[in-house]
């Protein structure tokens, strides 16, 4: 059959046998919908009544639609799926998909390997006399703040100090996380030491947490598989005690959360990452578990070593402050990569889950004067699709990738030096983001009315 072109309405041929949506269409009418059949793909049908006619064959078609119908081209079964759901998951879409808005949960035109050739070849090359530039520069600042401090030991500097420094603790965190990638160098032993002298330094065994955040990545946006900030289902939710409920939603007790999860990990889940015997690791990585919790063992010896050497109350002002600090920053950024949007975000179950899909549902962040320091980890969604990438080489990236991740990418809010704006989507999404139905593929984040303080549930 002839293939077609219309310009003036937008209309590409149809594919054979193309699943018509069962949502997101509404005819007042009841009209049929009549396609003709190509072997092309279209993209957007925007108009309320157009006749369409094969000069080849003498026939026509009549479409009657009311409302625009938006088909994501997209291979193999997401295809399928796209044309199945276009809006209305769990009561979030329907009437955006009527006025035909954006939807978040449906799969994206474009592939995995579009985006990778979006980014200059140069971002994906790793300098490691770079990268140890940045772990001289931040060890020798973390150096100088705490002689600095002792010298002056003044109650004046001190709140001054532990802000600076458990920055400074976050800033070598982010470094050790870029040698679990290894997006540090290309070097597997250089990553190693370098990592664990970074992380012990900070209390984080290094291997137990490199192996559950590759977990995290290889199952982000994934509501029973994803490792780090993952929705609680509706059953666990309601099977929690209120001061657990408390503890997870209650500003500032879940920005303390993470030596607590390196112990006991999330609810629903068991397993410790000191624990070589834990569900997290496979055979084949005890030994690493063994000797990262060997060097966490050896650094906390140190401290308790230091607090007879100069007393525990310098002790504590010198490095159990700043690192609580530390602790609120790492999970303060971990979550609002994840949650926190104006719009909600989708998350995904079963065969809607893909890699792509649920890295599409991080979040970038501006963090002001903090982005250089942190080594832009609030550029988040290119190195959660690509954590291969240098941190040095985030920005370029993300910037060449922006026009082919068009509406899923959320540009984020600008900072002013600090990011003071970032505490308001923190309270908000904390009020309103409780659980996840137990049921669907594509689920969105729901309100639990005790908590939120609202009449009923959202």
């Amino acid at each position: 059959m002839a293939s077609l072109l219309l310009s003036e309405c937008g209309l590409r041929p149809l594919p054979q046998n193309f699943a018509i949506p069962r949502t997101g269409i509404a005819s007042k009418n009841n009209s049929e919908l009549r396609f003709l059949q190509s072997n092309k793909n279209f993209t957007d049908l925007r108009f309320s009544r157009t006749k369409i006619s094969s000069s080849s064959s003498g026939k026509s078609w009549e479409l009657k639609v009311s409302a625009p119908l938006r088909v994501a081209s997209v291979e193999g079964e997401e295809e399928n799926r796209a044309a199945k759901r276009i809006n209305g998951v769990n009561g979030v879409g329907d009437e955006e998909g009527e006025e035909g808005r954006f939807d978040p949960g449906a799969p994206p035109p474009f592939k995995l390997a579009d985006i990778r050739a979006a980014i200059p070849k140069h971002c994906w090359v790793k300098d490691p006399w770079r990268s140890m530039s940045y772990v001289v520069r931040d060890v020798a600042v973390v150096f100088g703040l705490a002689a600095a401090a002792a010298h002056l030991n003044n109650w004046v500097v001190w709140p001054l100090y532990w802000a600076a420094q458990g920055t400074m603790f976050w800033a070598l965190f982010v470094l050790g996380h870029d040698c679990g990638h290894g997006s540090f160098s290309n070097n597997h032993k250089l990553n190693s030491v370098v990592g664990h002298l970074l992380h012990s330094s900070i209390l984080v065994p290094y291997h137990g947490w490199r192996i559950s955040h590759r977990t995290h990545h290889q199952n982000h946006g994934h509501v029973e598989n994803d490792e780090s900030w993952h929705p609680l289902s509706e059953k666990i939710f309601r099977n929690l005690d209120n001061v657990t409920k408390a503890l997870r939603f209650t500003v500032p007790f879940p920005m303390l959360a993470y030596p607590f999860y390196l112990w006991n990990r999330s609810p629903g889940k068991t397993g410790s990452h000191f624990d070589p015997n834990s569900d997290l690791f496979v055979a084949s990585e005890r030994k690493d578990v063994i000797t990262s919790t060997l060097c966490w063992t050896a650094m906390a010896s140190i401290l308790v070593g230091l607090a007879f050497a100069m007393g525990p109350i310098q002790l504590l002002k010198l490095y159990v402050v700043p690192y609580w600090v530390f602790v609120m920053w790492l999970d303060f950024v971990t979550y609002l990569h994840h949650h926190g949007h104006d719009d909600k975000l989708p998350w995904y179950r079963g065969k809607e889950w893909s890699y792509l899909r649920g890295g599409l549902t991080t979040l970038d962040r501006d963090y002001g004067w903090i982005n250089n320091i942190h080594h832009d980890i609030g550029t988040h969604v290119i190195h959660h699709l690509f954590p291969q990438i240098p941190h040095y080489h985030l920005i370029e990236a993300t910037e060449a990738a922006k026009p082919v991740l068009g509406k899923y990418y959320r540009e984020p809010k600008k900072s002013g030096p600090i990011p003071f704006h970032l505490f308001g989507d923190l309270l908000r999404s904390l009020k309103q983001d409780h659980y996840v139905s137990d049921t669907g593929d594509v689920v969105y984040y729901q309100t639990d009315s005790e908590l939120s303080g609202s009449s009923k549930s959202k």
